[in-house]
């Protein structure tokens, strides 16, 4: 069995871990009988830099024909403040991507892990089994807002984002996330700010309309601000928490808080329900490009490596190789053998290596 992956090591730090993961993703096709294709490009920065677009039509092209796209990290502040013609999607390679590619499902797992609880907020007992799914939606909303910019109006300055929804945006969406927790532990959450806002309204209906398809699942909706709060209180209390786009960004954030990192989560954004088989997926860390540690090998490589589990379970049709991974991650962890954000001084590949020494023990 033959695998095509696009790589795109992005800005800052994303070279790096991506490389890293690549040395798994390679080790993993070995043990799985796959062998692994891997074309390398650019996106976003360093796109930018060497092409003036932060996504060719090339890297699209080469996406399309491929069974997955693993990123590094994209963004930094020498590209913020760049705009280009054209919609929301234009102005960032990631959302580039994931707007024609329409990878809409963004799957953002966040656990506890047992060696790193001292590193996270949380007293004994309260947060030691949190293990939280947030799907974000990843095509629309505020993200994507068609009507944006900045305006003069009554002679003062205005920015504007118009938050939008039609139905079968979120019915297709609460559909994998209800798929999902059905796979997991028979619990979702839909949060929003149903109270106050219209496009929360219809989100609430709809969700509400496709939670009748799924007796078997624990349903309930959430105003957003509630949630977060819950989410901290009683960690352990949730299995699948689904947001749009702008929510689903601050509560994937705010979960990390369990894993001690954000270093240590991972990523997916799929072009189609998993429930119906091997899916393309776009793979990434969530920890961002952290360029002021660019460059010096210490950057956190767990979260690139768990995204390539993600990648072998959900595009690859793996999940068995998927779940060798968390076991030698924390005995890794149990080890003592930890990057600068978690305390310790090992390097990305020194952690890496510790990681690939554990999964052939």
């Amino acid at each position: 069995m033959q695998k095509t992956v696009l790589a795109l090591g992005g800005d800052g730090i994303g070279p790096e871990i991506l490389e890293q993961g690549l040395r798994v993703a390679h080790h993993l096709a070995e043990r799985s009988g796959i062998t692994l294709s891997v074309h390398h490009d650019l996106l976003h920065g360093a796109s930018w830099d060497a092409h003036g677009t932060f996504c060719t039509k090339q890297v699209l092209e080469q996406a399309r024909v491929s069974d997955a796209v693993l990123v590094g990290a994209v963004g930094g502040p020498k590209w913020d403040n760049i705009r280009v013609p054209g919609g929301a999607e234009n102005q960032d390679g990631l959302m580039y991507l994931r707007h024609h590619l329409q990878t809409y499902l963004g799957l953002r797992p966040a656990r506890a892990w047992a060696p790193l609880m001292a590193q996270t907020p949380f007293r004994t007992g309260l947060a030691d089994k949190a293990d939280v799914l947030i799907l974000r939606e990843m095509c629309g909303g505020a993200m994507f807002a068609s009507e944006r910019g900045q305006r003069i109006a009554n002679g003062l300055r205005q920015g504007y984002d118009l938050t939008a929804y039609d139905e079968a945006e979120v019915a297709r969406f609460a559909h994998g996330g209800f798929q999902l927790a059905r796979a997991r532990r028979g619990r979702l959450v839909s949060c929003d700010k149903s109270n106050v806002m219209e496009s929360y309204k219809l989100w609430r209906a709809v969700v509400t309309e496709v939670a009748q398809d799924y007796p078997d699942v624990a349903f309930e909706n959430m105003f957003a601000d509630n949630c977060a709060y819950q989410l901290m209180r009683r960690p352990e209390d949730f299995d699948v928490v689904i947001g749009c786009n702008q929510l689903g960004d601050i509560l994937s954030d705010l979960t990390a808080v369990y894993a001690g990192s954000l270093g240590m989560l991972p990523s997916a954004c799929l072009a189609a329900n998993p429930a119906e088989g091997p899916v393309f997926g776009m793979y990434e860390s969530t920890a961002g490009s952290a360029p002021d540690i660019a460059g010096r090998g210490i950057a956190n490589p767990v979260g690139t490596i768990l995204s390539v589990g993600m990648m072998f379970h959900y595009s690859f049709g793996l999940p068995e190789i998927a779940a060798q991974l968390e076991p030698a991650i924390e005995a890794v962890l149990t080890t003592g053998i930890l990057t600068p954000d978690l305390g310790g001084t090992a390097t990305s590949a020194e952690m890496t290596d510790a990681i690939l020494e554990r999964l052939d023990a």
